[in-house]
């Protein structure tokens, strides 16, 4: 049976990186490099504007907790000591009342890096530091001024150095400031595969990728390794972000799927184990036309299985080869491996893909009907067709190897 190219357009969500604190679901980007934000126009495309050999990264001091809090209290206090000793106490008063503070946009490159949990003070503190801004207290003023300390986000931000307040402050609240790499995994993609593209758009090694622990991705309990749970998505890495960081999200971004779609609950309904569950979701997605086609596909498997006839799935076979093509042969279909399903009968040990929350759903929703095979006929326009006759069978692969131009 034939499946369709992989349709490397459709995407899932963003799912950014937060280091320390876990992941919170893109065509490729030109280069493998910096990419701040700034430069979407409009909104989710990837920018253009690489950060600069002379952006420097500034680390920011831990969380200083009730900083803001206490500067008001003191600045109260010293308010009340300038009625009781007069205008002797401005002096006092005046890095409060009237901070020292730089006028206009800045020169330069720097790159902020603002922890998660940070209040405004701390961020103040940091960027007085950089020589973004003159004082962290004109910063904090700034921000209470217009009320959005709530807005601010941790990230990695290109700023400019000698900045009025409030034009750093509108930097950190615009999310095009923040320096990132965007990583999109095409569903049906295998982990190999998506090693390569990781390393590709955010210079991290392969040989990390390939070296990093599983037991720190946190894998489902069922899982023997990372094939089939990579969740396809668009994942936002920053500086600083590790091999294990970016497959922890895309594990964890599966993880979130399986419960949404109820896995490890429903899996028994089908009579499989939830690994089982996902095996068959990588052969749908490796093999569906479009997404109607998918709860079809899935009943064609269940009813080889439960009539004990081989699978005879063809991405199985390219799966055990390590290929991509549309083109299988009879000389292909007798590789010797556990996962070639025209030589073994049942499913094979382990998923061959990494499947989307659509075929997952239909791995265990399998649709109605007595269909025994299937052939995506046209691959150009994703046009499958199902039958429980053999001699249509044969028929339909005529027409796919006449679409293909093998015959």
């Amino acid at each position: 049976m034939s499946g369709k190219p992989d349709d490397e357009d459709d995407v899932g969500e963003v799912i950014p990186f937060r280091p320390g604190e876990g992941a919170a679901d893109e065509p490729d980007l030109p280069a493998a490099e910096e990419r701040p934000e700034a430069a979407r126009q409009p909104a989710g495309r990837p920018v253009d504007e690489p950060a600069g050999p002379e952006a420097e990264v500034i680390p920011l001091p831990a969380r200083r907790h009730g900083a803001i809090r206490k500067v008001g209290l003191l600045s109260a206090g010293l308010l009340a000591g300038v009625l009781a000793l007069g205008v002797g106490a401005i002096v006092v008063l005046k890095p409060y009342l009237s901070p020292d503070d730089f006028d206009g946009p800045g020169s330069g490159a720097v790159t902020v890096r603002i922890a998660p949990g940070s209040s405004a003070q701390a961020i103040g503190s940091v960027l007085a530091e950089a020589g973004v801004v003159a004082s962290a207290q004109s910063f904090v003023n700034a921000t209470e001024d217009r009320a959005v300390s709530d807005r601010l986000r941790p990230g990695h931000y290109r700023l400019r150095k000698g900045m009025a307040a409030g034009a750093a402050l509108d930097l950190l609240l615009a999310p095009a400031s923040r320096v990132l790499r965007r990583v999109t995994v095409p569903e049906g993609m295998r982990v190999s595969e998506v090693f390569d593209r990781v390393a590709k758009l955010t210079g991290l090694r392969v040989d990390d990728l390939r070296k990093v622990d599983k037991a720190l991705v946190g894998l489902p309990r069922y899982a023997p390794g990372l094939e089939g749970f990579l969740f396809p998505a668009t994942y936002e890495v920053e500086p600083g972000d590790t091999a294990v960081d970016v497959l922890a999200a895309m594990a964890e971004r599966f993880a979130a799927a399986a419960r949404h779609v109820g896995l490890e609950e429903q899996a028994g309904r089908v009579n499989l184990t939830p690994l089982q569950v996902v095996t068959v979701a990588s052969m749908i997605q490796a093999e569906g036309g479009t997404d109607e086609d998918y709860p079809k596909i899935s009943r064609v498997i269940y009813n080889r299985l439960a009539k004990g006839t081989p699978l005879e799935i063809d991405s199985t076979v390219l799966y055990a080869q390590n290929r991509r093509t549309l083109k299988v042969t009879e000389r292909d279909t007798k590789v010797n491996s556990s996962y070639n399903t025209y030589r073994h009968r049942g499913l094979p040990p382990g998923p061959i893909a990494n499947p989307g929350e659509k075929a997952l759903m239909a791995a265990l929703n399998p649709a109605d009907g007595d269909w025994h095979w299937f052939v995506t006929t046209d691959p150009a326009h994703r046009i499958t067709k199902f039958t429980d006759k053999e001699s249509e069978f044969v028929r339909y692969r005529e027409e796919l190897n006449k679409n293909l131009g093998t015959r």
